[in-house]
């Protein structure tokens, strides 16, 4: 079987254990950078993919590992890739959906899926007013589109929260505003391969580290799953369409919240964790896939709670309080 890895290097920790469990499988894997992938599109109905200005051979299967810093054109070239029905282990628009915080904590919501409090709101005064819908402060400020390292910040004091608000604004960046839950609870990482979840992981981060700042010096501890962490992981991996994701639940008091769903989750610092080989079930799963296997994505096409009816005699009417003065 030809597979293709779509990361930015080889030597990439994570790619690197795909591509060794891949190869001890009897598998041909090559990397690709996708920015260096071209695409020629002409209206017709077979498009061409060039590498380095030269004609892309045929691949069975392509293992998506696209940086966030090159989504828009990283993901572009996935789903050209899909388009050529070539099978994926992840897909274009779920990768997209995972790392938009506020469009996957809506389908989480929708679909039962507790998750912590949550407010979105385009201007900082507004958010300022609905702190106390997420608990007040202290509150978890989140960009919508950014990296674990540098998009989470907390807020102390409403006073903290305005100046970060308006800087970040004001910047053009979009953000959330979360229940900031306390150091009480477990951090807990799941990685779900094929709609199965096969390993979890228990975070500490080091002293004096934000505990949802959660791959950045945080400590991993091996931990044996529960029942309700295992099916709460699989069916956010299944609505969010993801055959590789790592899912990040905090449990105070045995009450799991997920808080945010990764579709390239790192490998090697879980496989010390848990001295399992977690590189081989995604190559696994690549092989089901080009056997036939229906798509994890499929099951993302689930239809969401219904709303409560509305009240009688208001058929479809929708309430809107007007602001006080």
């Amino acid at each position: 079987m030809k597979i293709t890895v779509l990361s930015r290097s080889a030597s990439i920790s994570s790619t690197r254990r795909i591509v060794e469990a891949g190869r001890a499988r009897g598998h041909r894997v090559r990397v690709l950078n996708p920015l260096r992938v071209q695409m020629h599109l002409d209206g017709g109905s077979q498009a061409t993919l060039f590498y380095d200005r030269k004609k892309l051979t045929p691949t069975d299967v392509v293992i998506p590992r696209i940086a966030l810093s090159i989504s828009t054109y990283g993901l572009a070239v996935v789903n050209q890739f899909g388009l050529a029905r070539v099978p994926l282990v992840n897909h274009a628009q779920a990768i997209a959906q995972s790392r938009n915080k506020m469009r996957a904590l809506q389908l989480l919501s929708a679909h039962g899926i507790d998750i912590p409090a949550t407010v979105m709101a385009r201007d900082a005064a507004h958010l300022k007013e609905m702190v106390g819908l997420v608990g007040g402060v202290p509150v978890l400020v989140k960009l919508l589109q950014g990296q674990e390292k540098h998009g989470v910040m907390v807020c102390e004091s409403l006073q903290s929260l305005e100046a970060a608000l308006e800087a970040v604004l004001g910047l053009g960046h979009n953000l959330v505003m979360q229940e900031y839950v306390r150091s009480t609870g477990q951090d807990v990482r799941v990685l779900v391969v094929g709609g199965e979840a096969i390993a979890g992981v228990l975070r500490k981060p080091r002293p004096g580290r934000l505990s949802h700042t959660l791959n950045r010096g945080a400590r991993l501890e091996a931990l044996p799953l529960s029942p309700s962490h295992r099916a709460m992981a699989e069916k956010v991996a299944r609505l969010v369409g993801l055959e590789v994701a790592a899912v990040d639940i905090l449990d105070v008091q045995g009450h799991p919240k997920v808080f945010e769903v990764n579709s390239s989750p790192a490998l090697l610092e879980m496989e010390a964790a848990t001295g399992l080989d977690l590189a081989t079930p995604i190559i696994q799963r690549a092989e089901d896939l080009v056997a036939g296997a229906a798509p994890v994505w499929t099951a993302a096409l689930e239809t969401p709670q219904a709303l409560p009816p509305p009240p009688p005699g208001r058929k479809g009417a929708v309430k809107v309080n007007a602001p006080r003065s």
